[in-house]
């Protein structure tokens, strides 16, 4: 082998190593470190009738929780700090059969406030092993067509938040009081496993109320356009992940359903409504990664409109 060969060699093996090194630093920093490093978003939204009082939403969403994952319940239980009036749920809260437990323990005294939640189709069926790389051209919502059974005990889920008095918005309409404030509420089950139902919550929302929420887990825009034309003011959904693998200044590369990238997640207009896809907290056990894209729950203050 000429002397020029073997220089080609080594730079290509060297320029290899270096990749590689780049490759294993980038996964240990997506898994290790951006995994936990949860962050609490904060909004404020003109959305309530002059002389109320402020309204605190905090909205929580995609928490795949597993029962080892102590760094993230502790960090739930934690933002009972900011006292919430109202918490909203928009599901994927398990990823394990032995997870509602360790859940409920992350709610904690979150469970005494009003609430409303949702089911995602992860509350229903358990994480699978797939190859990531397919959700560049297709949804995941065809690999539950042969999923019929639920293997995740999302009855007891739903029994523990119901029993604590928080509302079951799957196919529902309901309302509470939050302070002093009438809160009228509408949701669906997740589009995702194809469980949605808006006929049956279909209709005006309530004109009296002081604020009127549609909450579902997908932000799918049948679902999303016809909250808004029902006169729901703020849309809170979940199920995107943000994208979880982000690309730095372009962003969310694939949203899993029907919304377009740019309102993958945060607070966006929608027709007449505000719409709020959190990005999520946790992450499928077999995907434990996020990169440019920190697990999350929101804080939207909701405050008076101008006279």
């Amino acid at each position: 082998m000429g002397t020029d060969n073997r220089r080609l060699l080594r730079r290509v093996g060297r320029a290899a190593a270096v990749t590689g090194a780049v490759g294993v630093a980038g996964l240990a920093y997506a898994s290790v470190v951006e995994r936990n490093w949860f962050r609490l978003r904060r909004y404020e939204l003109p959305l309530l009738p002059p002389g109320s009082p402020r309204l605190r939403v905090l909205h929580l969403s995609d928490a795949h929780l597993t029962p080892g994952r102590r760094m993230l319940i502790d960090w739930i239980r934690g933002l009972e700090a900011y006292e919430p009036d109202l918490v909203v749920n928009t599901g994927d809260s398990l990823a394990h059969p032995d997870a509602v437990e360790p859940f409920i323990d992350a709610l904690g005294p979150l469970l005494d406030r009003p609430g409303a939640f949702v089911y995602g189709s992860n509350d229903m069926f358990s994480p699978q092993l797939k190859n990531p790389a397919r959700y560049l051209w297709r949804t995941s919502k065809n690999d539950y067509n042969k999923r019929r059974v639920p293997d995740l005990p999302w009855r007891e889920l739903g029994a523990a938040m119901s029993s604590a008095g928080w509302l079951d918005l799957n196919n529902r309409k309901g309302s509470l009081k939050a302070g002093v404030l009438d809160v009228a509420l509408a949701g669906v089950h997740d589009s995702h496993i194809k469980l949605d139902r808006y006929d049956a919550i279909a209709g005006p929302a309530d004109p009296a109320a002081d604020i009127r929420l549609g909450v579902l887990h997908s932000p799918e825009p049948a679902n999303l356009d016809r909250f808004a034309a029902d006169g729901y003011q703020l849309l809170l959904a979940g199920h995107t992940h943000g994208g979880q693998l982000c690309l730095p200044f372009y962003g969310t590369l694939v949203t899993n359903c029907g919304i377009d990238r740019r309102r993958a997640w945060g607070l966006h207009e929608y027709d007449d409504a505000w719409l709020h896809v959190s990005g999520g907290l946790g992450t499928s056990p077999y995907a434990p990664v996020r990169f440019c894209c920190r697990p999350e729950a929101s804080l939207l203050d909701l405050v008076p409109a101008a006279d």
